[in-house]
């Protein structure tokens, strides 16, 4: 009797190991399809910059003095032609700055003091003597009121391909709203007063040129250069790398107390979920000077199988899916995703339920436009999971198992790509560096192509919309 038993228990013991035995198919084996990745399409991005000219306003009042006097003012005087003398001094006003197209004028109101005498020479020349003393000094300006004159400058800018500034001032012909007449001679001196002002102008016009002409933009668009080269965390959605290649920036155009022009980029960008290495070089010489806005982004979104994985887990792990008829059910214990340089995906899933083990599963990435959804196409099993299944399993060789699997194989990217475009609609509302900030907007994502190589999946996007920048200082 107890060798019955012990015969029983083995018998028992086997038929359980032949029930318990996995379902191990061969990998699939797909051919290499013959497609490969188009090369990305230069991406156009034209962004219209202002510049706060209130900063250049500043640099031009320090850089233009306030008070010009004589020689010696306000004890010595100037002699002029032994039988005059004389002495002033000059008050520069707050500039008063239009501007217009590609030209500042810089205005302001000056008031002068004169004092001075007069004297009787002999002589010719500069043998010339005195023969009488210096009258009582006389002032114009003192009594009455500081005499006032317009004074301006009117400059032209542009900008030169390697970022400084081409400069050209002419320095406005002074216009007194005064007139100076001496009480010693009763003559109008007020000629004479200009002149001196002229001179004393076109000297700190030169200082302004100078300054002007070694004014250079290119740390500012360095900056910028190197943060489209940076990779650029958009959150919880992967990584964004510009990859500028060139680099464009139109004549300028002046409106109110801003300078407008258009900064063009030519770039390769891509989005990887993965942080990709970021590399540093010299923002390029300008290229072209074009007014243009707006962008029309070509993108390749490279995307590992790993998390594709983790998406596709989301969706099957856990599922049930019963065949009623057989009296067997199968739950999808995992899948992984991954490409063979073929138009295909493989799928393999674990499974348990009735049977346990894996299966492997082909499908084609398609994007549908229309409905905004990721879809896998022509799911079906693989061909040497088909014959494993015919001569072990075939219950499992059913088309309602697809059918099942086939109703969690639509991804709706809408959710998806709005969450994107607000996360990147935020990155560019905000302060670049300091005195450098942005705004802008995009308006669309479009799916193009989608490629699934071997080390991932690449997905072909195009993003357009419109984009500003405005530097508000220079530091």
């Amino acid at each position: 009797m107890k060798t019955f038993i012990a015969i029983s228990l083995v018998i028992f013991s086997l038929a359980l190991s032949s029930c318990s035995k996995k379902i191990i198919p061969d990998k699939p084996n797909l051919d290499k399809s013959h497609f490969k990745l188009d090369s990305l399409p230069q991406s156009e991005i034209d962004i219209p910059l202002q510049i706060n000219l209130k900063p250049f306003y500043s640099l031009a009042d320090k850089n233009v003095e306030t008070i010009y006097a004589s020689p010696g003012w306000p004890n010595d005087f100037v002699v002029e032609n032994c039988d005059t003398r004389y002495m002033y001094r000059f008050k520069r006003g707050p500039f008063r700055i239009t501007a217009t197209g590609n030209v500042l004028n810089l205005n302001f109101t000056g008031t002068y003091i004169v004092a001075g005498a007069q004297r009787v020479c002999s002589g010719s020349g500069s043998n010339r003597v005195p023969v009488t003393p210096w009258t009582p000094t006389c002032t114009c300006g003192l009594k009455e009121g500081e005499r006032r004159v317009e004074v301006g400058y009117k400059t032209t800018l542009n900008i030169k391909p390697n970022y400084t500034i081409s400069a050209n001032i002419e320095r406005l012909e002074p216009k007194p709203l005064d007139k100076c007449t001496v009480c010693f001679w009763g003559q109008d001196i007020t000629a004479t007063v200009m002149q001196q002002i002229k001179e004393r102008l076109d000297g700190a016009k030169a200082g302004i040129l100078d300054s002007l002409n070694r004014l250079s933009l290119r740390p500012q668009m360095q900056q910028v250069w190197d943060m489209l080269n940076t990779s650029l965390k958009v959150y919880n959605m992967g990584y964004l790398q510009v990859n500028p290649e060139k680099i464009r920036v139109s004549t300028f155009f002046a409106k109110n107390d801003s300078l407008n022009l258009s900064i063009g980029v030519s770039a390769r960008p891509l989005i990887s979920l993965s942080k990709p290495e970021d590399h540093r070089t010299v923002v390029p010489d300008i290229s072209d000077n074009r007014q243009r806005c707006g962008f029309n982004i070509f993108i390749d979104a490279i995307m590992d199988y790993d998390s594709l994985s983790n998406i596709l887990n989301a969706q099957f792990a856990g599922k049930r899916i019963d065949l009623e008829k057989m009296g067997k059910y199968v739950i999808v214990e995992k899948c992984d995703l991954y490409g063979v340089d073929n138009e295909k995906l493989i799928i393999k899933i674990q499974f348990s339920g009735s049977d346990k083990g894996n299966i492997y599963l082909t499908a084609k990435p398609v994007f549908n436009k229309e409905k905004s959804e990721l879809e896998l196409h022509d799911l079906d099993f693989d061909i040497k999971t088909k014959d494993l299944l015919v001569k072990t399993a075939k219950w499992l060789f059913n088309r309602r198992i697809l059918n099942e699997l086939n109703k969690y194989s639509k991804f709706n990217t809408a959710e998806y790509a709005s969450s994107f475009l607000t996360r990147i609609n935020e990155m560019m509302n905000r302060e670049i560096v300091s005195g450098v900030s942005s705004n802008g907007k995009v308006d669309s994502l479009q799916v193009l192509e989608i490629y699934p190589f071997a080390e991932h999946l690449i997905v072909r996007c195009k993003v357009s919309g419109q984009l500003s920048v405005r530097i508000s200082s220079l530091k």
